[in-house]
Formats: C-alpha cells, structure tokens, sequence
C-alpha cells in the first residue's frame, strides 16, 4: 500500500484521535479510509443524480418538442391537473 502525508486541522486531528481511543477504529488509517469510502459513495450517488436528470431533462426536451405537454394558464388549472394527476397514480397502485 502507498504512504501518503495528510495535513488536517487540529480538529480533525482530534476528531480521528477520539475516534480510534475510544475503540471504534483501530487507528488512523482505518478512519481515512471510511471517510474516504462515504466519500466515494456519495460521489457515486450524485453522479448517479445527475445522469437521471439529464435523462430526465432529455425526455422533457422531447415531449415539448413533438408537442406532448400541457399548457396550464392558472393556479386552479395546475391544482385540478395535480389532483387528477393523484388519483390517477392512485387507481395504479
């Protein structure tokens, strides 16, 4: 495995500290490397979010280009359309 040098705040020095005295990690390095797995996952996951909003944004880009959507001029039109838009999501289940 590779040595690297970390600088951290004293804060962070002592968060790692508390955690491996009191025996939740067995020292240093097992603390860098869960942090760095969360950190990993979370990436993945954003990554993720962001591939699904691009597929999303691209699909809605399509149906307003072939004309499928639906014009809603007021705030009693968006209300009556979400209501529908909940009892049919209902009658599905």
């Amino acid at each position: 495995m590779a040595t690297h040098n970390v600088v951290l705040p004293q804060s962070m020095e002592k968060s790692i500290d508390d955690l491996v005295s009191e025996g939740r990690y067995q020292n240093f390095s097992e603390v860098v490397r869960a942090g760095l797995r969360l950190l990993l996952e979370r990436e993945a996951e954003e990554s993720a979010k962001l591939v699904a909003l691009r597929n999303a944004t691209s699909s809605g880009i399509m149906q307003l280009e072939t004309g499928r959507f639906v014009e809603i001029a007021s705030e009693a039109q968006l209300e009556e359309y979400l209501e529908e838009l909940g009892q049919l999501a209902n009658s599905r289940q």
